[in-house]
């Protein structure tokens, strides 16, 4: 696709889906490379010299940074083009796509829809094939939850594998940079690109950029497949169960090795409110400089102190407001010891048994999501049931351990898209790619 038909494109669904902050027409090819000539869509917490930045928060929507992240530059040193900067939930911090300062995104296979978050708009960008790759971030599953719902395919390689110099951050301990794109040998390439030691990234791993797409093969022959049980059993959609069946089987055919594996339940169960308060205390933390001091949308104060007050409280939206309440609470001195530093320890042995698990198999495999994308209203939801607490956040699980991770395009739940999610031992995302392109395959000859 070239730059001009992509920017008419991602015109054309604005009004819909409100996937983007800003639609770039100026930018240029200034080197030849795996990327040259292919347009790339941003997230708007993406650092970008001389573009508006808003991290999808008020408080930063009048943000012009003064130098640009690290992935910006290798994706034009890779020939890429940049066109837009998406939307996204505030700060990243949401899984829905409706707490951006802009407005709802919404799903473009129905309208009604959520498209998840907090990377819904780089998602929706390549689900309408405005664009082939998006860039997005990863906190929880704000890449492979979306990709998921709108049908693409979201990978999160390796915690440290991409560098996150120049991305506004969430959670440092838990982010990742990640991405979106129309198929799995894509996916591979943009590893490539992007990935690479960064001295500017303390967390950046001390390697070479990847070479995924020379290996790439969808020969799963021998190979096994960790079923992980715990999903499937919170899972009722009985459209969804059936689905993942039918991979199963196409897999088996193809002569992969299919293992049933279990975690402990009440570990699983605990995954969810451990990540809650690590990630809102983290983000508290990071977020601290979001004053109005020295940037960002200041409203007027009689000292400096009523300037943050009054710049945070006009700045935040609700949502943003309350997680920071949870991390103040939890980094008090008095609450450290027994919220922060527990959870820290909790997941310290969820990491432990999930390794377990990943050391059982060269992939787990399970539904990305409990079914399709939920209506924007009237959804309902238990918050206390395993079919939340596991089977809608599970994929915490390789945020929490750093494991790479991706979600692929399944057989489609009530006509709308579907996805499942295989995640492989850290630092080896060439099995991830190509067990991810067997899937690929088998779903192609189910279709």
């Amino acid at each position: 696709m070239d730059k001009n038909t992509s920017i008419l494109k991602l015109k054309s669904i604005q009004a819909d889906t409100n996937a983007c902050v800003t639609i770039i027409e100026n930018d240029v090819k200034t080197h030849e490379g795996l990327l040259s000539d292919m347009p790339i869509a941003l997230k708007d917490n993406v650092i970008t010299k001389g573009i508006l930045t808003t991290g999808g928060s008020k408080l930063l929507s009048n943000y012009i940074p003064p130098y640009s992240a690290t992935i910006v530059h290798k994706i034009k040193q890779a020939g890429g083009i940049i066109v837009a900067k998406t939307s996204l939930d505030e700060l990243g911090m949401g899984g829905t796509g409706t707490a951006s300062f802009n407005g709802i995104v919404r799903n473009p296979h129905d309208l009604k829809r959520q498209a998840g978050g907090s990377s819904s708009g780089s998602a929706v960008v390549v689900a309408a094939k405005a664009v082939d790759y998006a860039i997005g971030s990863d906190t929880g599953d704000s890449v492979r939850k979306p990709a998921s719902f709108v049908g693409v395919v979201g990978t999160k390689p390796t915690y440290g594998r991409i560098s996150r110099y120049g991305i506004i951050p969430y959670a440092s301990s838990l982010d990742h940079v990640g991405y979106f794109t129309s198929n799995v040998s894509q996916a591979a390439r943009l590893c490539d690109v992007l990935s690479g030691h960064d001295p500017l990234d303390q967390t950046s791993l001390p390697y070479a950029p990847t070479k995924t797409l020379e290996t790439l093969s969808d020969d799963v022959k021998g190979k096994v497949f960790g079923i992980f049980e715990d999903v499937i059993k919170a899972i009722s959609d009985e459209e969804t169960l059936k689905n993942f069946e039918r991979l199963c089987s196409a897999l088996i055919e193809r002569g992969a090795i299919l293992k049933s594996i279990s975690m402990n339940e009440d570990l699983l169960r605990a995954c969810l409110p451990t990540y809650y308060i690590i990630a809102n205390c983290e983000a508290t933390a990071n977020h601290s400089n979001l004053t109005g001091v020295n940037f960002g949308l200041t409203q007027s104060g009689e000292n400096v102190e009523d300037i943050m007050t009054q710049t945070r409280t006009v700045g935040f939206g609700t949502l943003i407001r309350k997680r920071f309440i949870i991390g103040s609470y939890g980094l008090k001195d008095e609450n450290q010891e027994k919220l922060f530093r527990q959870a820290q320890k909790v997941r310290r042995v969820v990491v432990e048994e999930f390794t377990k698990m990943l050391n059982q198999c060269d992939g787990l495999l399970a539904p990305a999501t409990s079914s399709c994308a939920p209506l924007l209203e009237g959804a309902n939801t238990n918050v206390l049931s395993n079919t939340h607490l596991i089977a809608e956040n599970y994929m915490i699980l390789s945020n929490f351990s750093g494991a790479p991770s991706i979600t692929v395009p399944s057989l489609p739940v009530n006509g709308l898209p579907h996805g499942v999610n295989i995640t492989c031992k850290i630092e080896d995302e060439a099995t991830m790619f190509n067990m991810a392109l067997a899937i690929e395959s088998c779903v192609k000859e189910l279709l």
